[in-house]
């Protein structure tokens, strides 16, 4: 995971305050309850980046058995463009495959065009339903993309 490392409770403000800055958070879903339910589940875990002391990159990942999510990928609007999210990404994709699961999704807004882009140049797909995903285990992908007649 190399410039991510799992966040410390005492930064908890500070991974709020980010996702707040990138408009991430909905007064329905607050920001404390699902860290508290990540930090209370063995399969979840919140990754940040810092630099100069301050959280400058953070997501939230998790499985439910069958596939990795990746939540909340916030990057600090003055270190955009500087391949913050793709290295995020590649951190989520590779705790997904530590913890043995074949594919990653995760939710985009439909109206959201912009990060719908970002997820599609990492080469993340539409589902055939509101949720994207990209398969970790490329043969189990394949079976499926052969099913569909593709």
């Amino acid at each position: 995971m190399s410039a991510f490392r799992p966040m410390r409770e005492e930064e908890t403000a500070a991974v709020i305050a980010l996702w707040t800055a990138c408009d991430l958070t909905r007064p329905w879903n607050p920001p404390e309850a699902d860290i508290a339910l990540a930090r209370g589940n063995p399969n979840a875990e919140i990754f940040v980046a810092e630099e100069g002391g301050r959280i400058i990159a953070a997501f939230m990942v998790g499985h439910d058995a069958h596939r990795a999510w990746v939540y909340y990928l916030a990057v600090s609007p003055d270190h955009r463009r500087e391949g913050w999210g793709a290295r995020a990404m590649a951190a989520a994709e590779d705790w997904g495959r530590t913890q043995g699961m074949p594919k990653m999704h995760l939710m985009v807004r439909r109206t959201n065009a912009p990060t719908v882009a970002f997820y599609e140049r990492l080469g993340y797909g539409d589902a055939e339903t509101v949720v994207l995903e990209r398969w970790l285990d490329e043969a189990r992908g394949a079976i499926k993309q052969a099913a569909k007649g593709e």
